[in-house]
Protein backbone atom coordinates (compact mmCIF):
# COMPACT_ATOMS: atom_id res chain seq x y z
CA UNK A 1 0.00 0.00 0.00
CA UNK A 2 1.23 3.39 -1.09
CA UNK A 3 1.34 6.24 1.81
CA UNK A 4 -0.88 8.89 0.88
CA UNK A 5 2.08 11.40 1.49
CA UNK A 6 4.55 10.01 -0.70
CA UNK A 7 1.71 9.19 -3.50
CA UNK A 8 1.53 13.19 -3.82
CA UNK A 9 5.41 13.49 -2.87
CA UNK A 10 6.53 11.93 -5.93
CA UNK A 11 5.04 13.93 -9.10
CA UNK A 12 6.34 16.82 -6.95
CA UNK A 13 9.88 15.74 -6.90
CA UNK A 14 9.55 14.54 -10.77
CA UNK A 15 9.12 18.03 -12.09
CA UNK A 16 12.77 18.99 -10.79
CA UNK A 17 14.40 15.85 -12.31
CA UNK A 18 15.51 15.81 -16.00
CA UNK A 19 13.13 13.87 -18.82
CA UNK A 20 16.13 11.66 -19.53
CA UNK A 21 16.89 10.89 -16.38
CA UNK A 22 12.96 10.14 -15.37
CA UNK A 23 13.03 8.05 -18.30
CA UNK A 24 15.89 6.64 -17.69
CA UNK A 25 14.88 5.36 -13.86
CA UNK A 26 12.04 3.71 -15.58
CA UNK A 27 13.73 1.48 -17.80
CA UNK A 28 15.67 0.58 -14.78
CA UNK A 29 12.63 0.25 -12.79
CA UNK A 30 11.34 -2.28 -15.41
CA UNK A 31 13.95 -4.70 -15.11
CA UNK A 32 14.43 -4.79 -10.99
CA UNK A 33 14.00 -8.04 -9.16
CA UNK A 34 14.02 -9.13 -5.37
CA UNK A 35 13.28 -12.14 -6.58
CA UNK A 36 17.07 -13.10 -6.37
CA UNK A 37 19.11 -10.88 -3.38
CA UNK A 38 23.15 -11.86 -2.14
CA UNK A 39 23.96 -11.92 1.80
CA UNK A 40 27.92 -10.87 2.32
CA UNK A 41 29.44 -12.25 5.55
CA UNK A 42 31.98 -10.68 6.65
CA UNK A 43 33.57 -9.69 3.21
CA UNK A 44 35.84 -6.48 4.53
CA UNK A 45 37.93 -6.24 1.25
CA UNK A 46 36.88 -2.55 -0.34
CA UNK A 47 37.59 -3.30 -3.44
CA UNK A 48 35.50 -6.71 -3.58
CA UNK A 49 32.93 -5.22 -1.38
CA UNK A 50 32.51 -2.29 -3.74
CA UNK A 51 32.81 -4.97 -7.14
CA UNK A 52 29.65 -7.01 -5.42
CA UNK A 53 27.80 -3.31 -5.46
CA UNK A 54 28.47 -2.95 -9.21
CA UNK A 55 27.76 -6.42 -9.84
CA UNK A 56 24.39 -6.53 -8.47
CA UNK A 57 23.66 -3.24 -10.01
CA UNK A 58 24.44 -4.20 -13.35
CA UNK A 59 22.13 -7.24 -13.62
CA UNK A 60 19.20 -5.31 -11.51
CA UNK A 61 19.26 -7.07 -7.79
CA UNK A 62 17.98 -4.26 -6.25
CA UNK A 63 18.69 -6.07 -2.37
CA UNK A 64 22.09 -6.29 -0.87
CA UNK A 65 22.20 -8.44 2.85
CA UNK A 66 25.40 -7.72 4.66
CA UNK A 67 26.72 -9.54 7.44
CA UNK A 68 29.56 -7.19 9.85
CA UNK A 69 29.80 -10.15 12.55
CA UNK A 70 33.74 -9.42 12.40
CA UNK A 71 34.40 -6.76 9.61
CA UNK A 72 33.13 -3.73 8.85
CA UNK A 73 31.38 -3.19 5.14
CA UNK A 74 33.05 -0.64 3.47
CA UNK A 75 33.03 0.84 0.06
CA UNK A 76 35.25 2.09 -2.38
CA UNK A 77 33.77 4.31 -4.74
CA UNK A 78 36.29 4.54 -7.64
CA UNK A 79 35.01 0.76 -8.23
CA UNK A 80 31.49 0.66 -7.05
CA UNK A 81 31.10 3.81 -9.28
CA UNK A 82 28.07 5.01 -7.40
CA UNK A 83 26.12 1.92 -7.55
CA UNK A 84 25.37 1.79 -3.83
CA UNK A 85 23.01 4.59 -4.26
CA UNK A 86 20.67 2.49 -6.38
CA UNK A 87 19.99 -0.31 -4.33
CA UNK A 88 19.08 -1.42 -1.19
CA UNK A 89 21.98 -2.46 1.64
CA UNK A 90 20.57 -3.97 4.59
CA UNK A 91 23.18 -4.39 7.33
CA UNK A 92 22.64 -7.16 10.31
CA UNK A 93 25.30 -7.52 13.52
CA UNK A 94 25.61 -11.39 13.17
CA UNK A 95 24.64 -14.00 10.37
CA UNK A 96 21.76 -15.87 12.28
CA UNK A 97 19.78 -11.92 11.96
CA UNK A 98 20.63 -12.05 8.44
CA UNK A 99 19.42 -15.18 7.84
CA UNK A 100 16.17 -14.88 9.78
CA UNK A 101 14.95 -12.07 8.01
CA UNK A 102 15.78 -13.80 4.32
CA UNK A 103 13.77 -16.68 5.55
CA UNK A 104 10.99 -14.66 6.90
CA UNK A 105 10.58 -12.96 3.25
CA UNK A 106 10.85 -16.39 1.58
CA UNK A 107 14.35 -16.67 0.22
CA UNK A 108 15.70 -19.69 -0.40
CA UNK A 109 19.23 -20.37 0.94
CA UNK A 110 21.85 -21.04 -1.41
CA UNK A 111 25.22 -21.30 -0.06
CA UNK A 112 28.49 -20.80 -2.95
CA UNK A 113 31.09 -23.09 -1.76
CA UNK A 114 34.23 -25.09 -3.78
CA UNK A 115 33.94 -28.14 -1.15
CA UNK A 116 30.94 -30.63 -0.26
CA UNK A 117 28.22 -29.00 -3.26
CA UNK A 118 25.20 -30.42 -3.55
CA UNK A 119 25.20 -29.38 -7.25
CA UNK A 120 27.20 -27.26 -9.87
CA UNK A 121 25.84 -23.87 -10.99
CA UNK A 122 24.64 -24.76 -14.07
CA UNK A 123 22.14 -27.40 -12.50
CA UNK A 124 20.89 -25.20 -9.85
CA UNK A 125 17.05 -25.16 -10.57
CA UNK A 126 15.61 -21.58 -11.33
CA UNK A 127 13.08 -21.57 -7.97
CA UNK A 128 12.65 -17.93 -6.61
CA UNK A 129 13.37 -16.31 -4.40
CA UNK A 130 17.11 -17.00 -3.92
CA UNK A 131 19.27 -15.57 -1.58
CA UNK A 132 22.93 -16.26 -2.73
CA UNK A 133 25.30 -16.52 0.51
CA UNK A 134 28.85 -15.63 -0.13
CA UNK A 135 31.54 -15.16 2.21
CA UNK A 136 35.02 -14.14 2.79
CA UNK A 137 37.93 -14.80 0.05
CA UNK A 138 40.76 -16.70 2.68
CA UNK A 139 37.88 -18.82 4.76
CA UNK A 140 34.38 -18.79 2.52
CA UNK A 141 31.55 -18.63 4.37
CA UNK A 142 31.29 -19.84 8.05
CA UNK A 143 30.42 -22.91 9.36
CA UNK A 144 26.83 -21.81 11.03
CA UNK A 145 26.24 -19.99 7.68
CA UNK A 146 26.64 -23.48 5.38
CA UNK A 147 24.69 -25.60 7.91
CA UNK A 148 21.77 -23.74 7.33
CA UNK A 149 21.96 -23.47 3.69
CA UNK A 150 18.95 -24.90 1.88
CA UNK A 151 21.95 -26.00 -1.13
CA UNK A 152 25.18 -25.60 -1.62
CA UNK A 153 26.40 -24.84 -4.93
CA UNK A 154 29.80 -25.09 -6.74
CA UNK A 155 31.19 -22.80 -9.02
CA UNK A 156 33.47 -25.19 -11.60
CA UNK A 157 37.00 -24.53 -11.81
CA UNK A 158 38.65 -26.03 -14.34
CA UNK A 159 42.15 -24.79 -13.36
CA UNK A 160 45.12 -25.21 -10.11
CA UNK A 161 43.44 -22.03 -7.92
CA UNK A 162 40.90 -23.37 -5.64
CA UNK A 163 38.40 -20.52 -5.35
CA UNK A 164 37.02 -17.52 -7.44
CA UNK A 165 37.92 -13.70 -5.90
CA UNK A 166 34.51 -13.19 -4.09
CA UNK A 167 33.22 -10.46 -6.43
CA UNK A 168 33.85 -12.87 -9.50
CA UNK A 169 31.97 -15.85 -8.19
CA UNK A 170 29.11 -13.10 -7.15
CA UNK A 171 29.05 -12.05 -10.80
CA UNK A 172 28.82 -15.79 -11.79
CA UNK A 173 26.23 -17.13 -9.88
CA UNK A 174 23.99 -13.63 -10.20
CA UNK A 175 24.54 -13.68 -13.94
CA UNK A 176 23.28 -17.42 -14.41
CA UNK A 177 20.73 -16.89 -11.99
CA UNK A 178 19.16 -13.74 -12.87
CA UNK A 179 19.22 -14.97 -16.68
CA UNK A 180 17.28 -17.96 -15.53
CA UNK A 181 15.00 -16.02 -13.78
CA UNK A 182 14.16 -13.29 -16.71
CA UNK A 183 14.15 -16.42 -19.28
CA UNK A 184 11.39 -18.25 -16.96
CA UNK A 185 8.62 -14.92 -17.30
CA UNK A 186 7.56 -11.82 -17.89
CA UNK A 187 8.12 -9.41 -15.44
CA UNK A 188 5.25 -10.17 -13.76
CA UNK A 189 6.94 -12.96 -12.36
CA UNK A 190 10.36 -11.65 -11.34
CA UNK A 191 10.06 -7.73 -11.44
CA UNK A 192 8.60 -5.37 -8.64
CA UNK A 193 5.59 -4.83 -7.37
CA UNK A 194 3.77 -1.20 -8.33
CA UNK A 195 4.42 -0.14 -4.56
CA UNK A 196 8.25 -1.39 -4.50
CA UNK A 197 8.35 0.66 -7.47
CA UNK A 198 6.95 3.81 -6.62
CA UNK A 199 9.05 3.46 -3.16
CA UNK A 200 12.60 2.99 -5.20
CA UNK A 201 11.31 5.91 -7.46
CA UNK A 202 11.06 8.36 -5.02
CA UNK A 203 13.98 6.73 -3.00
CA UNK A 204 16.34 7.39 -6.48
CA UNK A 205 14.48 10.99 -7.16
CA UNK A 206 16.07 12.27 -3.20
CA UNK A 207 19.03 10.79 -4.13
CA UNK A 208 19.44 12.82 -7.46
CA UNK A 209 18.14 15.74 -6.14
CA UNK A 210 20.44 18.74 -4.36
CA UNK A 211 18.77 20.42 -2.04
CA UNK A 212 15.83 17.47 -1.87
CA UNK A 213 15.48 18.88 1.78
CA UNK A 214 14.31 21.99 0.78
CA UNK A 215 12.28 20.78 -2.06
CA UNK A 216 10.06 18.96 0.17
CA UNK A 217 10.11 21.47 3.16
CA UNK A 218 8.50 23.36 0.52
CA UNK A 219 6.30 20.76 -0.56
CA UNK A 220 4.91 20.22 3.03
CA UNK A 221 3.87 24.06 3.43
CA UNK A 222 2.28 23.91 -0.29
CA UNK A 223 0.40 20.72 0.85
CA UNK A 224 -0.86 22.15 4.40
CA UNK A 225 -1.80 25.61 3.23
CA UNK A 226 -4.06 23.19 0.80
CA UNK A 227 -5.27 21.28 3.08
CA UNK A 228 -6.03 24.25 5.43
CA UNK A 229 -7.97 26.18 3.03
CA UNK A 230 -8.93 29.80 2.72
CA UNK A 231 -9.21 31.87 6.08
CA UNK A 232 -12.39 32.62 6.65
CA UNK A 233 -13.26 36.45 6.03
CA UNK A 234 -13.57 38.51 9.42
CA UNK A 235 -16.76 38.73 10.61
CA UNK A 236 -17.43 35.06 9.60
CA UNK A 237 -19.30 36.16 6.67
CA UNK A 238 -18.86 34.28 3.17
CA UNK A 239 -17.53 36.22 0.31
CA UNK A 240 -19.68 37.18 -2.43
Amino acid sequence: MIDPYEKELVPYLEQFVRHRRRQRMEEVLANRTRRVTIMLEDVYQPHNASAVLRTCECLGVQDVHVVEANNSYHINRDVSLGAGQWLTVRRYPDTLQCVTSLRAAGYRLVAATPHRADCDLDQLPCTPPVAVMLGTEEAGLSPSALEVADLRVRVPIYGFTESYNVSVCAALMLGDITKKLRRSGTAAVWGLSDSERHALRLAWYRASLRGVDQIEARFRRERQAASSGPSPPVGGRQAG
